[in-house]
């Protein structure tokens, strides 16, 4: 499954998608991000290294839960390993359904969180 999620997002970043168009790059570090995309299982041993990444990153930070284990455990969610919902770790901001998603589910994930972040007021 893990092999899926990460190919539905080569997949998006790919030339028939394009992400770079849009303005999502990758980045490596979390002092540079603005977003994390979480694709596939957390589990309990993760969770504390995720809230580390989570809180390195300058605000604001943006948090897309993308398919179903990533948004409440998925085939695992009755495993005493894994967390059931990334929002039990970290604030999330766009959930993507799917098993797996789609690239074409990614790319209205991130459409959503755009939006959201033109609707928001500046403090």
């Amino acid at each position: 499954y893990q092999r899926r999620v990460h190919g539905e997002m080569m997949q998006a970043y790919a030339s028939r998608y394009d992400l770079d168009r849009m303005g999502v790059i990758p980045k490596a570090s979390p002092r540079q991000a603005d977003m994390i995309i979480i694709a596939g299982t957390l589990t309990n041993k993760m969770a504390p290294c995720l809230r580390t990444v989570y809180e390195q990153m300058a605000a604001p930070r943006y948090v897309i839960s993308m398919g179903s284990c990533a948004n409440g455990g998925g085939y695992y969610h009755f495993s005493y390993s894994v967390v059931r919902g990334a929002n039990k770790v970290i604030p999330v901001d766009v959930y993507v359904p799917g098993c797996p998603p789609t690239a074409e589910a990614l790319i209205y994930g991130i459409l959503l969180l755009q939006r959201k972040i033109k609707t928001q007021e500046v403090t």
